[in-house]
């Protein structure tokens, strides 16, 4: 498993923009899925957004065209910028990675590594 940290929750007006960091601890960062979830209170968790070691990127149909997920290799860090935010946005955003998928990942169980999340919230 690799170490996974998020940062740059907060509070955010509906509108507006926030943008989410994840930084791994693995030496083959390169060879990892990355996705991001949510989850809010009382609610299961959510798929947000993934980018395979080829830099593929695929979003549900609730943040698509809103929400963009990047990878920087050199520094073992997952993006996610999140724009046009809407108050069913708030959540608990979590950081994952699975090493070597060969095929998409959408649910939790595909991934083995976890950030501790960080909570992003938007007031309307």
């Amino acid at each position: 498993q690799v170490q996974l940290v998020e940062s740059g929750g907060g509070l955010v007006q509906a509108g507006g923009s926030l943008r989410l960091s994840c930084t791994a601890s693995a030496l083959t960062f390169s060879s990892y899925t990355l996705g991001w979830f949510r989850q809010a209170p009382g609610k299961e968790r959510e798929f947000v957004a993934a980018i395979m070691w080829s830099g593929t990127t695929y979003y549900p149909d609730s943040v698509k065209g809103r929400f963009t997920i990047s990878r920087d290799n050199a520094k073992n860090t997952v993006y996610l910028q999140m724009n046009s935010l809407k108050s069913e946005d708030t959540a608990v955003y979590y950081c994952a990675a699975k090493y070597l998928a060969s095929r998409r990942l959408a649910l939790p169980a595909d991934f083995d590594s976890w950030g501790q999340g960080t909570q992003v919230t938007v007031s309307s």
